[in-house]
């Protein structure tokens, strides 16, 4: 187990891996929220390519009380080198205070798949 910092928090991180791709996920409240920050990750090249799934129900624990609510997952597929930049990008983005960011490593996919995603993830372009 390693901690590792994203954005202003530390995250939790099991395992070493190599993989190349990863699947991160989050939810958010609403479809329109959930396409924009797919269309804002992959714009922004920290993502090659996002699904929107949902809604879905969620139960869960806020503030000390049983809550309910409907939600949007957002799945976007990214690369090693930009992960963590995700995560970070989604956490400024998000409309909650601490949204679910989870990354999944690919264990098998395509090598023309995972050239793509390498190719496609190059970060934001620098400011001129």
């Amino acid at each position: 187990m390693r901690h590792v910092r994203c954005g202003g928090h530390v995250a939790y991180a099991s395992g070493v891996t190599d993989a190349r791709v990863w699947s991160v996920t989050s939810t958010v409240p609403t479809q329109d929220e959930a396409v924009k920050l797919a269309r804002a990750a992959v714009k922004e090249k920290i993502a090659a390519g996002a699904e929107v799934t949902g809604p879905a129900v969620s139960v869960f624990w806020h503030l000390g009380e049983l809550g309910e609510s409907e939600e949007w997952r957002v799945t976007l597929r990214t690369s090693a080198a930009t992960r963590d930049d995700l995560a970070a990008f989604i956490e400024d983005l998000h409309p909650w205070d601490n949204p679910e960011i989870s990354a999944t490593p690919v264990a098998w996919c395509t090598d023309t798949y995972a050239d793509w995603v390498e190719r496609t993830t190059t970060g934001p372009e620098p400011a001129v």
